[in-house]
């Protein structure tokens, strides 16, 4: 989506109604970063709002890029919220996430879609699997378990953080175009596609 270098745009403030609206449907797509709520959003806080090439809009708080949507900017239930990559660096157990081998890396950071086989290799991590009366059923808590694979199946059309095997910090954002039980079962096909990866113009676009 931000391949091509992308110019600093003015940035205009937010109505406190909107922020609220804002933070409201933040939470909602991620229930995990609820304890950090204030530290992300505070209730006195400036939240900016730029606009992006392709109807997208970047929303900034203090000179530091959050998150951003498509659709033509706040007030649209349609719009899908996504982390930038640096407040998903700041808190990485906070977002559900899968894990490329390190083959796939290179066609990730170059903003390729993502195919199956860098998922489901001895490299790759999807969901562990949740038989019937498990996780969320009994109210298991999402996050990353041991072999770090994340708590429970994720769905066609859900956001996703993207890790790398042998890298600390996560490289992409994106959304799945099949879900990840279909993944498993398949084995072949596109998986993620990418919304906004390491280098690309929305990472070196300057914000403050």
């Amino acid at each position: 989506m931000f391949k091509k270098e992308i110019n600093a745009a003015p940035k205009s403030k937010l109505k406190s109604s909107v922020q609220r609206a804002l933070r409201q449907s933040l939470l909602s797509t991620y229930p995990l970063l609820v304890p950090y709520a204030d530290e992300i959003l505070p209730k006195k806080g400036s939240l900016e709002a730029m606009k992006l090439p392709d109807r997208c809009t970047l929303y900034v708080l203090d000179g530091a890029p959050l998150f951003f949507e498509n659709g033509g900017g706040p007030g649209n239930p349609d719009n899908l919220l996504l982390p930038h990559l640096k407040l998903v660096h700041r808190f990485p157990q906070a977002f559900p996430s899968i894990r490329i081998d390190r083959g796939a890396i290179r066609f990730v950071l170059s903003g390729a879609t993502l195919m199956a086989p860098g998922l489901t290799s001895a490299g790759g991590r999807l969901p562990r699997d949740n038989p019937a009366g498990t996780a969320a059923e009994e109210g298991a808590k999402d996050g990353l378990d041991e072999e770090e694979r994340w708590s429970r199946e994720l769905a066609k059309g859900e956001p996703v953080v993207v890790r790398a095997e042998g890298k600390t910090e996560a490289c992409a954002v994106g959304f799945l175009v099949i879900g990840t039980q279909e993944v498993k079962e398949k084995g072949k096909g596109p998986v993620i596609e990418d919304a906004h990866y390491l280098g690309d113009g929305l990472w070196r676009l300057a914000t403050d």
